[in-house]
């Protein structure tokens, strides 16, 4: 097992923030009723090479079978991309290699999330993407919420699936099938703020169809909607 006392002091210091900021930010999945009990996880990737995200990144991440109000930033974990511990008390998230394969396949993502939230969960139960019918998801995810292929818990092949999914897709978000939603993002914040973002739609869009069929939205008004929250809306 490699250690934190190999790597430069600044990456140290990156470690040292983002274990503060996963665990602040693992508060925000059942403060939005995303988690019961233990499950569900936030990672966020620690860049090693000053050129850019690469396979030597670390990643910090929840220890495994911790209730969220144990958790503190001394105890976060850090891993490697091959889901090697480099530093904790504790087991990592049972999650770890798919988070790690995520990392390792999408440079660009910065944050992973996990959670079993109640709606997103049951359409992945069904196998059904989530149909964009509604501005926000035109918003956030530019199009439907993917369905992930099933797999099983425990080494990469959930982060396979999330990879093979949404290499090609707008979505931050993917529906593992039989499992649970996975979101992506930047960092940890914006994975986190999808994985809000993933229940609130599927909720919405599943009392929708108990009313009748929800009405589609245009490719093109989609495409328009998407590019608008994406680099106009907020503070630029």
């Amino acid at each position: 097992m490699s250690s934190l006392d190999a790597y430069p002091s600044d990456v140290r210091e990156q470690v040292a923030a983002a274990r503060a900021k996963v665990s602040a930010l693992h508060a925000e999945l059942p403060r939005w009723g995303l988690v019961v009990w233990t499950a569900g996880n936030v990672s966020q990737r620690v860049v090693v090479d000053p050129a850019g995200p690469s396979e030597r990144d670390l990643l910090v991440i929840k220890p495994s079978g911790v209730t969220y109000d144990e958790l503190t930033p001394e105890s976060m974990v850090v891993c490697d991309l091959d889901a090697n511990l480099v530093e904790g008390d504790r087991a990592p998230s049972s999650d770890t290699a798919a988070h790690a394969y995520v990392y390792t396949h999408m440079p660009h993502v910065g944050g992973v999330v996990h959670t079993h939230s109640t709606y997103a969960t049951a359409w992945a139960a069904r196998a059904e993407p989530v149909p964009c019918v509604l501005t926000m998801m035109a918003d956030e995810f530019g199009g439907d919420i993917p369905i992930g292929p099933f797999a099983l818990i425990g080494d990469d092949s959930i982060g396979r699936g999330i990879v093979e999914t949404l290499r090609e897709s707008r979505s931050p978000a993917v529906l593992m099938r039989n499992h649970g939603p996975f979101t992506i993002g930047t960092d940890a914040k914006a994975a986190v703020k999808a994985a809000v973002m993933v229940e609130e739609v599927a909720r919405t869009v599943h009392i929708s169809r108990q009313l009748g069929e929800p009405l589609p939205i245009a490719q093109s008004d989609i495409d328009s909607l998407y590019a608008r929250y994406q680099n106009v809306y907020g503070q630029h």
